[in-house]
């Protein structure tokens, strides 16, 4: 691997609130604050994101075990049922750079606290990068996934209880 392929990143932001341990699904209606740097950032670099109405956020699983990472393939979920799948068919936190990508709703800009809901990151989540969703950026083309997933997933966004 060269230099080029290899950078840092720093956290421009942690999440405020919302969930303190991750868990598998119920995350539907979790309410928690991504705060900005203001050490790095002024308000201006909010400015025009409260038109949008949601967010995608790029962030490190900090709470993961690294003795956890499990480059092979495996059953999502342990669950017998479905099939191995190698881990670039999974979207779980054991990869070999810990980040996750989540879409959540902006509810509101008030200054670099951005407030969100349904971001399925945890209290003091380092966050790597906010952009705002840009709907033209979605999928072009017929969508296709396997079953296993929209039995997995039935329940991820469904309310919780916090």
């Amino acid at each position: 691997m060269t230099d080029r392929e290899r950078f840092e990143v720093e956290a421009l932001g942690r999440v405020i609130g919302g969930r303190v341990e991750p868990t598998d699904d119920y995350w539907g209606g979790t309410q928690a604050i991504i705060q900005l740097d203001d050490g790095r950032f002024t308000s201006d670099a909010t400015k025009g994101l409260e038109e949008f109405s949601h967010l995608e956020v790029v962030f490190r699983f900090h709470l993961t075990d690294p003795a956890d990472l499990n480059l092979g393939a495996r059953r999502p979920r342990d669950n017998p049922d479905w099939p191995e799948v190698g881990v670039f068919g999974h979207r779980n936190m054991r990869r070999l750079n810990w980040l996750g990508v989540s879409r959540c709703r902006l509810v509101k800009v008030d200054g670099l606290d951005l407030h969100v809901e349904g971001l399925d990151a945890v209290d003091g989540t380092p966050v790597l990068e906010v952009k705002p969703w840009f709907a033209e950026m979605g999928p072009r083309g017929e969508v296709r996934q396997p079953g296993w997933v929209g039995e997995m997933l039935g329940d991820y966004y469904a309310p919780g209880e916090e």
